[in-house]
C-alpha cells in the first residue's frame, strides 16, 4: 500500500488442481493396430479426448464388437451388447453415459451409468466394467463417453504418433 501501513492479506480457501477431478468428452476415433514385441498386431480402441488419443489394447473380438457398433449393421439375431441394451431397455433402463476412470498397473477401469424410473422417480446406478465393453455399449446407445484427467495424464498420446490408415481399419489376420 502507498505510504501506510502493509496490511495482513486475506485468508482463501483453495483446493489443488489434483482434488478437482476433470473429465473430457471423447469420442472413439477408431479401432488401430499396434505391433507388439513379438512382431503380432494388437489391435487398441482409439479415443480423441483433450487433443490427443488414448489408446487401450483390446483383443480381436471387442475390437470386432466396438467395431460392428460403429458400423451400426442390422443383424437377424442381436449380439452380447445389442442384447444388453435391449434387455436394460425393456426394464426401463438406459445407459446415460461411460466414464474411463481409472488406470492402475497397466489395466483400464470404466463405469457405466444406468438410469431407470420406478413410479416417476430417477434412480442411479454405477457399473464397473472392462472399457471395451462400456465403449462397445455407448457406441450402440450414442451416449457420452468421458475420460479423466488422470488417465489422459497417464496414458494419452500425440496424435503425431499414430498412423492414420491404422487408425481407420482394423484387419485382425495374424
Amino acid at each position: 500500500t502507498c505510504g501506510g501501513s502493509l496490511r495482513r492479506p486475506r485468508s482463501y480457501s483453495y483446493f489443488p488442481l489434483e482434488t478437482v477431478p476433470m473429465e473430457y468428452t471423447a469420442e472413439v476415433t477408431g479401432i488401430g493396430v499396434g505391433t507388439s514385441e513379438d512382431g503380432s498386431n494388437v489391435p487398441a480402441v482409439l479415443l480423441a479426448a483433450r487433443e490427443e488419443y488414448l489408446p487401450i489394447v483390446i483383443t480381436a473380438d471387442q475390437a470386432r464388437a466396438i467395431q460392428l457398433g460403429l458400423s451400426g449393421e442390422p443383424f437377424e439375431r442381436p449380439l452380447t451388447h445389442d442384447l444388453l441394451v435391449e434387455m436394460l431397455t425393456e426394464f426401463g433402463g438406459a445407459v446415460d453415459g461411460i466414464r474411463i476412470d481409472d488406470l492402475a498397473d497397466g489395466t483400464f477401469y470404466a463405469k457405466v451409468d444406468v438410469e431407470r424410473y420406478d413410479d416417476g422417480e430417477a434412480r442411479k446406478f454405477v457399473f464397473d466394467a472392462r472399457p471395451s465393453d462400456a465403449i462397445a455399449l455407448a457406441v450402440r446407445v450414442d451416449c457420452p463417453i468421458t475420460v479423466s484427467d488422470a488417465v489422459l495424464d497417464r496414458a494419452g498420446r500425440d496424435e503425431d504418433e499414430f498412423e492414420p490408415e491404422r487408425i481407420d481399419d482394423f484387419d485382425d489376420e495374424r
